[in-house]
């Protein structure tokens, strides 16, 4: 016990209360196993111990008050509102415009609309810690997500001509074209970045405001999960009005499948990213299964190779192309889902920063 002690005692120190301590632990790595091997139940159970033991600064100190959110600062705010402005604009543009020009102008969107979600990603609730992942994972998760956004807006339109023997010709940025572009999606995934930033911020403020009134880690998880399910049903309810929106707006359909499974995809992955959590490769496989639809229906044009457009063939003909991105991004959300649902309501997820853990 005295050598637990010495070496989280800087943990201890700053505690103000024993849920911290075993926060700290668990990030560590101690496990309920780890307790029994001190005569201890579990891992709250040695985090008292530990509480009462290590010597603080005063006798005692007050009870912990809730950690105050951060602020909501107006430039923040302006900021998760840009993306959503910029591709608007874009759209515009590229809907006013012909030949040359609209290639132009769809260029210059996707540069300016990439510059504006940038910082969305570099400040306030979406920003991920200091702690980054590795290079290599960071530019697959980057490569695995302009992908999926390339897929929403070209990638249905372009998967329907390959079924139906084409595609005849490159997009035109036209929904009518041989080569149909559905602005909808994205577009309502863009403006949908506000929704996002809001949805993280509750999340997070509320986490930590139960973490420090909890008096227990299952108190905790209790009362974590509800806020992570009712937190992620708001942003879903957002993005679906704004398919709604935009769909309108523009006079496209309004793709919800293949937005609403995407922007859960997002979503969660960002929320772990904020957290330091792993995300695994499910960006990657929803990539993967994206990318594969198209090839295996080009391949089953080769003699004899009828067979590998056969299972695509079949979903198309039964659900249409949008269930192939659906059921990419559905399956890649659920598993982020189940894996938040694990990590994020536990307290380690949420200790603070200046903690050793």
């Amino acid at each position: 016990m005295k050598a637990l002690m010495h070496r989280h005692r800087a943990l201890c120190e700053r505690a103000v209360d024993p849920l911290e301590i075993a926060a700290g632990l668990e990030a560590h790595g101690v496990t309920d196993r780890t307790a029994a091997r001190f005569r201890h139940r579990d891992v709250f159970s040695l985090a008292e111990e530990l509480y009462a033991r290590v010597p603080r600064d005063g006798d005692r100190r007050p009870p912990p008050e809730p950690e105050p959110a951060p602020p909501v600062r107006a430039d923040r705010v302006l900021l998760t509102l840009l993306p959503g402005a910029v591709c608007a604009a874009a759209v515009t543009a590229v809907r006013l415009t012909e030949g040359r020009p609209r290639l132009l102008a769809a260029a210059v969107g996707v540069l300016a609309v990439a510059l504006a979600v940038r910082p969305v990603l570099r400040r306030g609730p979406l920003a991920a810690p200091a702690r980054t992942p590795a290079w290599r994972a960071a530019t697959c998760t980057r490569a695995c997500t302009c992908w999926l956004l390339a897929y929403v807006l070209l990638g249905d339109g372009l998967l329907r001509a390959v079924v139906d023997g084409g595609p005849d010709g490159l997009p035109t940025g036209a929904a009518g074209g041989p080569w149909p572009v559905a602005a909808a999606p994205v577009l309502a995934l863009t403006l949908a970045c506000a929704p996002a930033a809001w949805s993280t911020h509750l999340f997070t403020a509320g986490a930590r405001r139960r973490l420090a009134a909890s008096r227990g880690l299952e108190e905790f998880t209790g009362a974590v999960q509800p806020l992570l399910l009712g937190t992620f049903a708001l942003f879903l309810g957002a993005l679906t009005a704004l398919l709604a929106l935009c769909g309108a707006a523009l006079g496209e359909p309004a793709g919800y499948p293949a937005g609403l499974t995407l922007g859960a995809l997002l979503l969660l992955a960002r929320l772990l990213a904020v957290h330091n959590v792993p995300q695994g490769p499910a960006l990657a496989v929803a990539a993967a299964t994206e990318a594969a639809a198209p090839a295996l229906v080009l391949a089953g044009r080769l003699p004899g190779c009828a067979f590998l457009a056969a299972p695509v063939d079949a979903l198309a003909d039964a659900w249409g192309t949008g269930a192939v991105p659906a059921l990419g991004c559905g399956a890649a959300a659920l598993a982020l889902l189940l894996r938040a649902t694990r990590t994020l309501t536990r307290a380690p997820a949420h200790a603070p920063t200046g903690d050793p853990a």
